[in-house]
């Protein structure tokens, strides 16, 4: 992180990364005296990633939550449609 990304790596910060595939993603994070890294794969499906051309992006606590789950954190604040279809 401190050489790819030139951040600290004990800023408290959560760092994901997932395979070309997106079917497998590493959290890595500071706990204040340690630091810790969680794996973890989906058998079936991707983990929605963001096309960013960035790096690094932001995300909340509760996107984190629901990307590591395995669900489209992309759409929880997508407004809903107008219309619904029938």
């Amino acid at each position: 992180m401190q050489q790819a990304l030139g951040r600290a790596r004990c800023d408290g910060t959560a760092y994901v990364f997932a395979n070309r595939r997106r079917t497998r993603l590493k959290v890595v994070c500071w706990d204040g005296t340690d630091l810790w890294m969680c794996l973890r794969r989906l058998h079936r499906g991707q983990f929605v990633w963001p096309e960013a051309e960035d790096a690094c992006w932001q995300m909340s606590a509760e996107q984190l939550q629901w990307l590591v789950t395995g669900v489209d954190w992309e759409r929880l604040c997508a407004s809903a449609p107008a219309q619904w279809p029938l």
